[in-house]
Formats: C-alpha cells, structure tokens, sequence
C-alpha cells in the first residue's frame, strides 16, 4: 500500500453530517466519509444508506467473485449519486489489499479494484469493511461552499460508527460526536 494522502488543510478522513439545511433529497440525514479533498473536488461516500436488498455475497455472486458466499451477509451501501455502477470499498488498513489503495489514513484506506473483491472472501481479510455503489463528488469549492451555508456539518470518525450496520442510527450517533441530538437541529439558518 501506498503512504496515506496528506490531508493537511482539507476535510479528507473526516465525516460530513448533513443538516436540515443540505436542500437535497439524495443527502437528508446522510453521513458522508470524506475520502479524498484537495483544491480541486471532494469524493466521499455515504455511509449509511443500505442498497434494498443488495448484500455483498449476492454482488460479488454477480461479480463472479470465487468464495463469494465467504463474504459477511452485510448490505451493500449507496454510496452516492456519482458514477452508481462503480464499486468502492472502504476498509481498515490491516490487510495488505493492493496496490490500487487510496490510504486515506492509518486506519482507513479505499480501494475500488478488482483485487480487493477477492480480498474480502480470502483467509486474511480486512478486519472491518464495507461496498458501496457509487460515490459523493465535488466541484472545486463547492463543498466549501456547502459548508459555509450550513448543509453538512464536519466531525471526526470513529470506526465504530463507520462499520456499524446500525445505518438507520448513524445520523443521530454522527451528531452526536459533536454533541448535538437531533431535536434540537432546526431548519432555520441564522447570523450573530
């Protein structure tokens, strides 16, 4: 694997929260890890929205990936409205993957390579994981942007809260690294 991207400066490793303000259906309630973020775009992926019906043993079946019955029964992730027939795999850094990994930071890399399909049903898989469909993307200073009005707000994961199948609480348990319950978010913007 390569040596994680610097991140310095930008939101790569961290999650986006989005707020009753984000005005965009794709992203109510969604948790977003930052997976990469530099002058230029932002891509992410939403963690907590389960394809219906979609587990990873059936895709990596379709994917005619050998030992694909190995695989966790967990479900496969949308993981945003970009590019919704790519696959992208989030994954802890334990296992060596392949070359094709996006180190993201210590913990956490991404890899979308064929080589990490077979990774997953191999003796020594990554310890946690997750598949998603598709990905989140950004225009240069869009995501500023987004953020500056208040659409999502930026915390720092837990791999708990990233690998979790809980998706319907991973909102509320995002907010709540910041201290912030869900009742008490509003849909009004304001300034001091």
């Amino acid at each position: 694997m390569t040596q994680p991207v610097s991140q310095s400066g930008y939101l790569g490793g961290r999650l986006l929260i989005a707020s009753p303000l984000i005005g965009d259906p794709r992203f109510d309630r969604a948790v977003v890890f930052v997976c990469s973020h530099d002058d230029d775009q932002a891509m992410g992926l939403i963690i907590n929205r389960p394809m219906d019906g979609l587990l990873l043993p059936e895709l990596l079946d379709q994917l005619e990936v050998a030992g694909a019955e190995k695989a966790s029964p967990e479900p496969v992730l949308d993981g945003g409205p970009v590019d919704r027939d790519r696959g992208f795999v989030l994954h802890t850094t334990d296992s060596g993957c392949g070359p094709g990994s996006l180190v993201i930071d210590d913990r956490i890399a991404l890899t979308a390579t064929r080589e990490i399909l077979d990774c997953l049903v191999c003796e020594a898989p990554p310890r946690r994981a997750m598949m998603a469909l598709g990905y989140a993307g950004w225009d240069a200073g869009q995501l500023e942007d987004e953020i500056a009005a208040n659409a999502w707000l930026v915390a720092e994961p837990e791999e708990e809260l990233l690998f979790s199948v809980g998706h319907e609480d991973k909102w509320a348990r995002a907010l709540g690294l910041l201290g912030v319950t869900p009742e008490f978010l509003t849909a009004a913007s304001g300034h001091a």
